[in-house]
């Protein structure tokens, strides 16, 4: 069983009634679920994921006057729902289950307690700290305070500041990708044309990832995650083919183009580009072009 199917059940089955029975008046003002940090709060766990920081579990939110208020009485009652289990902790490792303030869990990943109010704060964001703070299910929130950031961090980033991630995506792209790799191999620099060619993969997830508005995780989830998009899903095998396939260049070089020439179609079908080109660096100017902030129009093209 994935482990957000086994921390539902576990809610359902023991969690519900503990809340409903021993905090009565605040059973409508809990919100429940599990999400943040961990393979299993995006679906991607498996039974190697166990072999580390991980345990049985869900999350309870509560506002800061609730935590005041009940806080530690329901964390003494949220751990007798289940004995602690041994298992290897890292040394980085945060608490992530049982009683959280909501402003504590998204300062955690947007250094505020809740949503960023400025677009310089939107765009310095890692993306794989959105996609924490969004990622999971949450199974009750009648209140409504932790669902309203949630749902402004999934679908409230600015346009401006998709516009500016995008246009130093294809900024990286042209560079890395359709200009260094091939410069790199004529220098007789292979190490060089595979961090290159590294660096053009990296982008262009980014990039699928913006297309689809959606937030890129952490790293070594890119592709699991990129295989759930409903735009462009379809290049995650040559992307992975590009860091793992033979080491023919000239066929490589060949599916940077194409994947290059994919991307600019879909530029072009959400209406963020109206050059001709086949390069680039080209349509990373016109999106900066669309940007209305000044500020953000006025950034170095590669910043983002």
């Amino acid at each position: 069983m994935k482990g957000l199917e086994e921390a539902k059940e576990l809610y359902l089955s023991r969690g519900k009634e503990m809340i409903h029975t021993r905090f009565p008046a605040y059973e409508g003002r809990v919100a429940v679920g599990l999400a943040g940090h961990g393979s299993e709060c995006f679906g991607f766990d498996d039974a190697l994921s166990r072999d580390h920081d991980f345990e049985p579990g869900f999350c309870l939110w509560l506002t800061d006057e609730d935590d005041l208020a009940i806080g530690a009485s329901l964390a003494r009652a949220y751990r007798t729902l289940l004995p602690p289990k041994p298992g290897r902790k890292s040394p980085l490792g945060e608490k992530k289950l049982g009683v959280l303030r909501i402003s504590d869990f998204y300062r955690r990943y947007t250094g505020c307690s809740g949503a960023p109010e400025s677009e310089e704060h939107w765009l310095s964001l890692p993306s794989w700290a959105l996609a924490e703070a969004t990622n999971g299910e949450v199974w009750r929130d009648d209140l409504g305070a932790f669902t309203a950031l949630r749902e402004r961090l999934l679908y409230g980033m600015p346009e401006d500041v998709r516009l500016k991630k995008m246009a130093a995506c294809c900024a990286m792209m042209a560079q890395s990708g359709q200009y260094n790799y091939a410069r790199c191999l004529s220098h007789g620099e292979s190490g060089a044309a595979q961090i290159a060619l590294t660096e053009f993969v990296r982008q262009t997830c980014s990039m699928i990832f913006l297309l689809n508005r959606a937030h890129e995780p952490y790293y070594k989830w890119v592709f699991r995650a990129m295989g759930q998009l409903e735009k462009l899903s379809s290049l995650k095998d040559a992307l992975e083919f590009l860091l793992t396939g033979e080491n023919d260049s000239t066929l490589k070089q060949g599916v940077v183009e194409d994947l290059c020439a994919q991307i600019i179609a879909e530029l072009k079908q959400q209406n963020l580009s109206d050059s001709g080109s086949d390069y680039l660096e080209d349509h990373a100017f016109e999106l900066q072009e669309r940007i209305s902030s000044r500020a953000l129009r006025a950034m170095h093209l590669m910043e983002g």
